[in-house]
């Protein structure tokens, strides 16, 4: 039977691994060496996204996005936002209404 993913539970898990610092733990790693740390290896998924969205292969796009997806959520973690946060962030960009949101943007 397949595990159901859930974005809350890693996001708790996270938050956990950063309160706990389990030894051998990656994530207790990056919480230890800190933002500067968490900033690079968010770089670094980022470009590896680009990369391989470039040769075009789903695969490796498709890993590399979790690993960024992993990554930012560290850094959420680490900075004190909740993905209720990103999530009413997103939610209020979609009911503004599109000639007022392109007028933002200019």
């Amino acid at each position: 039977m397949e595990t159901k993913f859930d974005y809350q539970q890693l996001y708790d898990l996270l938050s956990q691994r950063n309160q706990e610092r389990p030894e051998g733990s990656y994530t207790t790693y990056l919480f230890e060496k800190g933002l500067d740390k968490i900033l690079k290896k968010v770089g670094e998924e980022s470009t590896e996204v680009i990369v391989a969205a470039k040769n075009g292969d789903k695969n490796e796009m498709i890993y590399e996005i979790a690993d960024l997806a992993y990554h930012v959520m560290v850094l959420m973690v680490q900075q004190g936002i909740s993905l209720d946060e990103i999530k009413q962030e997103l939610a209020g960009r979609h009911v503004i209404d599109h000639k007022v949101k392109q007028e933002k943007m200019v």
